[in-house]
């Protein structure tokens, strides 16, 4: 920790100023403030964390991403599909981590401000009570100068009238003159009486300020330290939030590195291959050629056990009633 150097650079040579305790409390003001803007950053922090989390969640779940594929590229698609999901668990989590530091920055500036109320109020009271000691102070001496003029003005009346023949006027001078300086006694020890309760009120102010300048100087040492490490931790927070994502990437990387060209080719050909042998050539046929009943072009030229065989040969004669030819056709009749 520091020197304390509040306590030596906020005066002012004017008693009733209060720009030194003004000036710092101003500051700690700021400084709160500048807490609460960080603590709000947190905030909108976690809440973009856990929106990109939940939208990587259900980018993963409802949107398709080489569902078709096979073999080992399908398995390290499935790998990709598993680490994307894990990252947006984690960015979650990160955003549930920033919402608990924005919390302990909120108690924190609660706690600090509940320990400047005690010496405000403190100071707050023994400003007033030396403006009011300053004001009754110079009232008192305004009222024993005052004092002192009429008494000045009662000795030049009595000394203008020392060749007066009246006696009796003469007297009520020199009564007049004697109250004065009784009222001037009396003023001036009331005038004294005020400067010395001043300056007790000064001396007490005085020790006041210091141990506020002394409060308010640890005050803001802690806050600094304790922002800084806020800071500290969050950039910390977000670097492993990058290391744990790219941990998990390396798997995707790795499950890639599995893959083989080769093997996908040929997990292909075994599960969906459909035949070795090409079609045979389109040959040329003559309309009048005696071939032209063969097999259509582009069809097997093999047996045929599905078609009908040769017809057979009757088993009747030609004389038989049954059996006839016409025109060399022969009828069968059933």
């Amino acid at each position: 920790m520091t020197r304390s150097l509040f306590k030596g650079n906020f005066w002012s040579a004017d008693i009733l100023s209060t720009i030194g305790y003004d000036s710092i409390i101003q500051h700690l003001n700021n400084g709160r403030k500048n807490c609460k803007e960080f603590e709000d950053f947190l905030k909108e922090r976690a809440a973009i964390e856990e929106r990109y989390g939940r939208d990587l969640l259900s980018l993963s779940k409802k949107k398709p991403c080489g569902q078709s594929e096979i073999n080992t590229l399908k398995r390290a698609l499935e790998v990709f599909k598993q680490q994307v999901d894990n990252v947006a668990q984690c960015h979650i989590q990160l955003a549930q981590s920033l919402r608990e530091e924005a919390r302990k920055m909120e108690e924190f500036r609660e706690k600090q401000k509940l320990q400047r109320k005690k010496t405000e109020l403190v100071m707050d009271a023994i400003h007033k009570q030396k403006s009011l000691q300053f004001k009754k102070t110079m009232d008192a001496k305004k009222n024993y100068e005052q004092k002192c003029r009429d008494k000045d003005e009662a000795e030049q009346a009595v000394n203008r009238s020392a060749n007066l023949v009246n006696q009796k006027q003469q007297e009520k001078l020199f009564v007049k003159l004697a109250t004065s300086k009784t009222a001037v006694e009396d003023s001036d020890k009331a005038y004294m009486l005020h400067v010395s309760t001043l300056d007790k009120v000064r001396e007490e102010w005085q020790s006041e300020h210091i141990k506020a300048c002394e409060v308010f100087e640890a005050q803001e040492c802690e806050r600094i330290n304790f922002f800084r490490n806020a800071l500290w931790l969050h950039v910390n927070q977000l670097s492993q939030q990058c290391v744990t994502s790219d941990e998990m990437y390396e798997k995707v990387r790795k499950s890639l590195e599995m893959c083989s060209i080769q093997k996908d080719i040929e997990y292909f050909v075994n599960q969906r291959k459909t035949g070795q042998i090409p079609p045979a050539p389109i040959m040329y046929e003559n309309f009048y050629s005696p071939q032209r009943n063969a097999a259509p072009p582009g069809k097997a030229t093999g047996p045929n056990l599905a078609r009908r065989g040769p017809l057979p040969i009757p088993k009747s004669s030609p004389d038989d009633p049954d059996y006839a030819l016409v025109n060399d056709y022969s009828l069968l009749y059933q």
